[in-house]
């Protein structure tokens, strides 16, 4: 079956749209939820919330890409839950980690407040992405989409952790030039 046909059948509001669309993406949502979170109930919830938010959010939206679509919102909703359960502890999270580490590349004057702002951003971004050799990118996206540690990205890779820190502070810099050259204030 066809995304476009799995989000027909969220249209017709018919109750197999959700059991195709975990068939079809159900892993991959788990394993965005489980990378995010580090347990396996909280993942299995998060999952079983995207599904609920699509079920709200189809119709009115008709998403050309539903993995992307889908996958961001088990992202956001799996970044939810974390904030909501380290919010009394306020550990050392790796999704705080990672983002401390890529707020000096980041625009922070208040630019991406409006919609023209968020796709000049997401295009130079996806430009960037594209522009760094495999290696680079895969372990940059596994460390700031899938918020993995240092040490797992280093065992998946085969190489030091002080490798894996090398490279990213490399590649945060350039991120952050090339958004400067593009415009952004950093």
């Amino acid at each position: 079956m066809t995304d476009q046909q799995i989000v027909a059948l969220y249209w017709q509001r018919s109750e197999s749209a959700i059991a195709e669309t975990d068939r079809h993406y159900g892993r991959y949502f788990h394993y965005i939820a489980y990378s995010i979170l580090q347990d396996e109930e909280d993942a299995k919830e998060t999952v079983n919330d995207t599904y609920l938010k699509a079920w709200n959010a189809m119709p009115p939206q008709r998403p050309n890409h539903l993995k992307a679509f889908l996958g961001r919102i088990t992202r956001q909703l799996s970044i939810n839950r974390l904030e909501y359960n380290t919010a009394q502890k306020r550990a050392g999270s790796q999704y705080r980690i990672a983002l401390e580490e890529l707020s000096g590349c980041i625009p922070t004057d208040g630019s991406g407040e409006d919609f023209a702002d968020l796709m000049a951003l997401r295009e130079s971004l996806e430009e960037f992405l594209h522009s760094l050799p495999q290696q680079s990118r895969r372990i940059f996206i596994r460390r700031y989409w899938h918020l993995h540690s240092i040490s797992e990205i280093a065992t998946d890779f085969s190489i030091s952790e002080s490798k894996v820190k090398s490279l990213l502070m490399r590649t945060r810099n350039k991120l952050k030039q090339h958004l400067t050259e593009g415009g952004f204030s950093v």
